[in-house]
C-alpha cells in the first residue's frame, strides 16, 4: 500500500468536511493521550509537528526539559465514525520528537520501531502480529453488573450485546480495520472482536484504536466496556493472545514443509526465545497488579512456561487450524492481557524471539498433555517453570533483565520500573474487603 502524502491528507480533510483532527499518542503505560487541532492548523502540523508539554505525561520528560513535538503519521489518518459527519473529526497517531527533530527515547512507538529495525537487519521484512483482545461490558464503571450470562460463542438475546458488537465492528471497518470474527467469550458479558493480522507497528496503532472504539460505542449505548484483566472473581479474565510470525518478503520464515510440525528451525528458535525470556518480559505484557489475578492455574490463562502444538494450557501454542499452509504457520503467545502497552509488548516479544534466532536457542520438547493436571513434582521433573505470581516478583525479575533494558532504552526502562514498583507497593498496603470479611469477626 502506497504511503499517504501531506497532499492526500489535506484532500481527504476537504472532501470529508473534517474540522477537527485529534492527535493521538500513548504514555509509557499505554494510556492514549490526545489533543485536537483545527483543519487550518493541519498543513503546519504535517510539516513541522505540534508542540506540547511532555512533563505531565506519565513516564515522559522532567519539567525542566518538557518541550516535545507530536509529529502526525499520515498513514494513520482515519475519520472517527461516532462523531458527527458535518464538521467531522479525524485522528492521526503521532511519533514524538525532541525539539531538534530526533526521535524521542520515551515514545513507546519508537521502542517498537527500534525492535523492528533489528528484525530488518537480521533479514526479516515483516513481523506480523494478530492479537485477540477480550473485554467486558458492564452496566456502568462503578461496578461489575453484567449485561448477559452467556458463555463461549453463545448467541445472546439480540437487544443485549449483539448490537454493541455489530456497531463496534462497523466503526472499526470504517476506520480501515479488517475484522475476522466477533463473538461472546467464556465469561458472562465478556466479548471479543478479532482483527486480521498486520505488521506490528500498524497493529499496535490498531490496538489502541480498537480499545478507544470499543469504549466509545459502549458509551453510545449507555454501558461501560473495560479491558481490566480480571474484573470478576471466579470467572475467566480477559487476555490478549498474540499470534506472531516473521516473513522474508512473501516467505514465512517459520514454515518448513519438511519438518514434522511444519515449523522451521527459525520458528523453533523464536519460540525458544519467547520461553527463555518469558519471566523477564512478564511485567510488560501483564503490567498491572490485577493482571496476576488472571494468571492463575485453571482459568485458561497459561502460567506454565512451555509450548505445544494444540494444548491451550501452554504459554506458547502453535495453532493447527490449517496444518501445512505456509501463511497460516505461526506461534501464539497466550499470557498477554489487554491492559498492556501494545508497542512495548510487541517490542519485547520480538526482541525475545530474535535473541532465540540469533543465539540459536534450543526449543524444549513440546508439552501436549494438560499442564494443569500435572503435580508440582511432575512439572519440576520436566523442567517446567512458572510465570511470576504477582507484579512485585515480575518487576524484580524485569529490573535485572538486559533484554528489557536494551529494548525499552535508557529513558523508559528506569521510569517503567519506578512506576511499577510504586504501583506494587501501594497495592501491598491495601486492606481489601476479603480480608475484613475473613478476619475482622474472629481476630
Amino acid at each position: 500500500m502506497a504511503k499517504r502524502t501531506k497532499q492526500d491528507i489535506l484532500r481527504l480533510v476537504k472532501e470529508n468536511d473534517v474540522k477537527f483532527i485529534r492527535l493521538w499518542f500513548t504514555d509509557v503505560l499505554g494510556q492514549v493521550k490526545s489533543f485536537a487541532i483545527t483543519n487550518s492548523e493541519l498543513e503546519g502540523a504535517l510539516e513541522n509537528g505540534m508542540g506540547f508539554d511532555g512533563s505531565s505525561i506519565t513516564g515522559y520528560q522532567d519539567i525542566e526539559e518538557s518541550d516535545m513535538i507530536a509529529m502526525p503519521d499520515p498513514d494513520t489518518f482515519a475519520i472517527l465514525p461516532w462523531r458527527p459527519e458535518q464538521k467531522a473529526v479525524a485522528r492521526m497517531i503521532c511519533d514524538i520528537l525532541n525539539p531538534d527533530r530526533t526521535p524521542y527515547e520515551g515514545d513507546p512507538r519508537y521502542v517498537l520501531k527500534r525492535a523492528l529495525q533489528r528484525a530488518k537487519k537480521m533479514g526479516f521484512d515483516h513481523y506480523y502480529v494478530g492479537p485477540e483482545l477480550e473485554y467486558f461490558y458492564f452496566k456502568n464503571d462503578e461496578g461489575t453488573q453484567v449485561l448477559d450470562k452467556g458463555g463461549y460463542f453463545d448467541l445472546t438475546t439480540l437487544d443485549v450485546a449483539s448490537d454493541l458488537r455489530r456497531e463496534t465492528v462497523l466503526a472499526l471497518e470504517k476506520m480501515g480495520v479488517d475484522i475476522e470474527y466477533s463473538h461472546h467469550e467464556v465469561a458472562p458479558s465478556q466479548h471479543e472482536v478479532d482483527m486480521r493480522y498486520k505488521d506490528a507497528l500498524l497493529m499496535a496503532d490498531t490496538v489502541i484504536t480498537y480499545k478507544v472504539v470499543v469504549k466509545e460505542i459502549a458509551n453510545k449505548f449507555g454501558v461501560y466496556a473495560t479491558f481490566m484483566p480480571k474484573p470478576i472473581f471466579g470467572e475467566n479474565g480477559s487476555g490478549m493472545h498474540t499470534h506472531q510470525s516473521l516473513f522474508k518478503g512473501n516467505k514465512n520464515a517459520f514454515f518448513d514443509p519438511n519438518s514434522k510440525d511444519n515449523l522451521s528451525e527459525i520458528g523453533h528458535n523464536y519460540i525458544a526465545g519467547l520461553l527463555k525470556h518469558a519471566e523477564e518480559i512478564c511485567s510488560i505484557f501483564a503490567q498491572t497488579t490485577n493482571s496476576y489475578k488472571r494468571l492463575v492455574p485453571g482459568y485458561e490463562a497459561p502460567v506454565y512456561i512451555a509450548w505445544s502444538r494444540r494444548n491451550r494450557s501452554a504459554l506458547v501454542r502453535v495453532p493447527l487450524y490449517h496444518p501445512g499452509q505456509e501463511k497460516a504457520t505461526r506461534c501464539e503467545f497466550r499470557a498477554c492481557d489487554p491492559a498492556c502497552n501494545p508497542y512495548l509488548t510487541f517490542a519485547v516479544m520480538l526482541q525475545a524471539g530474535l535473541n532465540g534466532i540469533e543465539k540459536k536457542y534450543k526449543v524444549p520438547d513440546a508439552m501436549e498433555q494438560n499442564l494443569y493436571h500435572l503435580t508440582d513434582a511432575e512439572r519440576k521433573e520436566k523442567g517446567i517453570q512458572t510465570l511470576p505470581d504477582n507484579l512485585g516478583n515480575a518487576i524484580s525479575i524485569t529490573e535485572n533483565s538486559e533484554l528489557v533494558k536494551k529494548t525499552l532504552g535508557d529513558h523508559i526502562f528506569p521510569r517503567f520500573i519506578k512506576l511499577k514498583k510504586k504501583e506494587w507497593n501501594e497495592h501491598r498496603i491495601q486492606v481489601p474487603q476479603y480480608e475484613l470479611d475473613l478476619y475482622l469477626s474472629i481476630l
